[in-house]
């Protein structure tokens, strides 16, 4: 069993953010494999399902924290306590302003990176040993503050090239799971 577990704010007003790019992978995660992610438990919004390919199949937990991005651990720890999900079956999907918009990164351990619902789950969780899929939004053009820009929605041109992110986003997390972190950096990280 994989725990999959994508960041955002909840609340009409984030839906379109680039902050909450994580929940909308989880999103298209869920519609591929029809996962209805409607259970409300341990802070977040739960699904639970099975990823299939022609050659493998894993059950999931998705996870879709409400605590806002800043306390996602608390909601990732209670989770992972009840499924008895180790830190390495665990899977973060998270907006990265160091990528170029578009970018992917997969990584199998590490900091936070200044993102700051990765920093919660790290001081939740007490180790770096979980999987993260970075997707990349990229800095502003002008002087503003990360905060302020995160919370913004995307630019026409990004918008325009959002559901190919988020397709391929969610192909990279399909590898993660049926094939294996290795196998999904050295497919999405070039």
């Amino acid at each position: 069993m994989k725990l999959l577990v994508g960041l955002g704010n909840p609340g009409r007003q984030y839906a379109g953010t680039r902050h909450n790019v994580g929940f909308r992978v989880i999103d298209h995660l869920a519609d591929r494999h029809g996962i209805r992610i409607a259970k409300e438990k341990f802070q977040s919004l739960v699904g639970e399902g099975t990823l299939r390919s022609d050659a493998a199949q894993e059950r999931v937990v998705l996870l879709k924290p409400l605590t806002f991005m800043n306390l996602s651990g608390s909601a990732l720890q209670a989770a992972a306590h009840f499924y008895r999900a180790r830190p390495e079956d665990t899977v973060v999907v998270h907006d990265d302003l160091d990528l170029p918009f578009g970018k992917l990164r997969v990584r199998e351990r590490g900091g936070d990176s200044g993102q700051r619902g990765v920093r919660s789950i790290l001081e939740q969780l007490g180790e770096e040993n979980f999987v993260r899929l970075r997707v990349g939004i990229g800095r502003p053009q002008t002087p503003m503050d990360p905060a302020d820009y995160v919370l913004q929605i995307f630019s026409e041109e990004q918008a325009a090239r959002l559901p190919e992110v988020i397709d391929r986003a969610a192909d990279a997390l399909e590898t993660i799971v049926l094939e294996g972190p290795l196998v999904a950096m050295n497919r999405f990280n070039a």
